[in-house]
């Protein structure tokens, strides 16, 4: 059954400077039970949150079974983490995702590419290997709430 592993709302961007100097530390709570979305802004205190740059790409989605153990949202910064979807695979489609409080569409605009900053949160080489498997940036379609726990999901191409 698939499942929201994972959820993240940072308020700040830790990528700073050169991969090699390391990000900057993960403030306190960034790690969260649940997500609120709100239509074409995004995760309500998250760094991107209604930023007009970001407004089609602002919710991010990973699939676990892309990383390797260990690695969480902390270390690719993404906002969502699933198990049992194929994310990678639904560029132009919405994906509708219901964890209990109804259903939260997102519209899978692109991919979300991989970074040098990936070598030192993730590890060694997880640049490369993450190349094709970093998750999709999305533009939420609906006000919503998504929770960690086992979750509905349609895909509509």
């Amino acid at each position: 059954m698939p499942e929201i592993v994972q959820l993240l709302a940072s308020p700040v961007h830790r990528y700073v400077g050169r991969p090699a100097d390391g990000p900057l530390p993960a403030p306190v709570g960034e790690l969260v039970e649940e997500i609120r979305i709100r239509a074409g802004l995004g995760v309500v205190g998250d760094r991107y949150f209604g930023r007009p740059a970001h407004r089609e790409a602002s919710v991010t989605v990973i699939a676990r079974e892309s990383l390797p153990g260990g690695a969480g949202l902390v270390e690719v910064r993404r906002n969502i983490m699933v198990a049992g979807i194929a994310v990678d695979d639904l560029v132009g489609a919405v994906l509708t995702l219901d964890s209990g409080d109804g259903p939260v569409r997102l519209r899978v605009r692109r991919a979300a590419h991989p970074c040098a900053w990936m070598d030192v949160t993730v590890g060694p080489g997880a640049w490369k290997a993450l190349r094709g498997k970093g998750g999709v940036r999305c533009e939420p379609l609906d006000d919503g709430i998504l929770r960690v726990g086992p979750v509905t999901v349609t895909v509509q191409r």
